[in-house]
């Protein structure tokens, strides 16, 4: 019986030898050779996998990298990064227009009160596919937080005041992660200008104007007047909504006068200049450029008047 067991132990470990030396092989003759830039570039990756590069991680995008530097550019490492990636592969980085999220909702509670309550899981992918929402308006912000869960910089938060999500600038990395998180497709990446500044369309509603104003007090209506006064064709207004093309506005803000609900917002720009008057209007005319005489001579019938008055009064009685 023991020699049964122990010629049975033997035979199983050479059996495992032999498969072991089969894997070997087979791994010998398939073996892969992977570029080592491809873990140079993974180490001076910011290492978020946010997927903001358009790839399913930092890894991945450093194996495109390898391959070509065209049209690669890591929002999170910003150009400091790619330029030491550009060292390491011997390629040129193009520039990259730095942007920023922007939340496409001015619904606060006071301009978007509720008409209901949600008590089921607090998730705004829940409500959107559940039912329209806890407001008039089923376009808006939910509120819930998903966006804030998503962005792993913390640049994402919910104001307590208007229960909307909020961008905090300075963080933003422009990923991505919170646009893809957002159930409504309400946040936005646009191009970062100066200072932050932006002018841009706080609605998304594409119910009519009446059913849009009435949900909503700030919501577009989609008059048009924006489209109108705009000079560089960068506002477009479809499904009763509009839309400014950030790579055509020049920041005028013409239309941020004429929306009538206030829809249109413009961001960290300096307090407007008071208008002054027209010195035209304040001009004298030329009637009253005409000196005023306080004592008139008296006119030629003035004058016969008061000889014949004179006479008279010299005629005896």
């Amino acid at each position: 019986m023991d020699n049964v067991i122990a010629i049975s132990i033997a035979v199983l470990c050479v059996v495992a030898i032999l498969a072991a030396i089969i894997l070997y092989l087979v791994a010998k003759k398939f073996k892969v050779e992977e570029d080592p830039r491809i873990d140079q570039v993974t180490e001076l990756l910011p290492g978020a996998n946010c997927g903001g590069c358009g790839f399913a991680g930092c890894r991945n995008f450093a194996e495109s990298c390898v391959k070509s530097l065209e049209g690669k550019f890591c929002n999170v490492g910003g150009p400091d990064v790619m330029n030491k990636i550009a060292e390491i592969l011997g390629g040129q980085v193009s520039a990259a227009t730095p942007k920023v999220a922007v939340v496409r909702c001015a619904g606060s509670l006071d301009c978007r009160p509720k008409i209901n309550n949600f008590e089921g899981a607090q998730s705004c992918a829940v409500v959107a596919s559940t039912y329209g929402g806890e407001t008039g308006c089923s376009f808006g912000c939910i509120g819930l937080g998903d966006c804030v869960e998503a962005c792993s910089f913390g640049g994402v938060s919910i104001n307590p005041i208007t229960g909307l999500a909020q961008i905090n600038e300075s963080v933003c990395t422009a990923c991505g992660a919170c646009v893809k998180a957002c159930p409504k497709g309400i946040i936005e990446l646009r191009n970062k200008a100066n200072k932050y500044r932006k002018v841009y369309v706080s609605c998304v509603n594409k119910d009519k104007g009446a059913v849009a104003k009435k949900a909503c007090s700030s919501a577009c209506i989609g008059c048009g007047k924006c489209a109108k006064v705009c000079t560089f064709e960068a506002i477009t207004v479809e499904n009763n909504v509009a839309y400014i093309d950030f790579n055509k506005c020049k920041m005028c803000r013409k239309c941020v006068e004429q929306c009538p609900t206030g829809a249109i917002k413009e961001e960290n720009f300096p307090p407007r200049k008071p208008k002054e008057e027209n010195p035209a209007l304040n001009m004298p005319s030329q009637a009253d450029k005409i000196p005023q005489n306080n004592n008139p001579e008296p006119t030629n019938i003035e004058v016969l008047d008061k000889n014949s008055e004179q006479l008279n009064n010299s005629k005896p009685m």
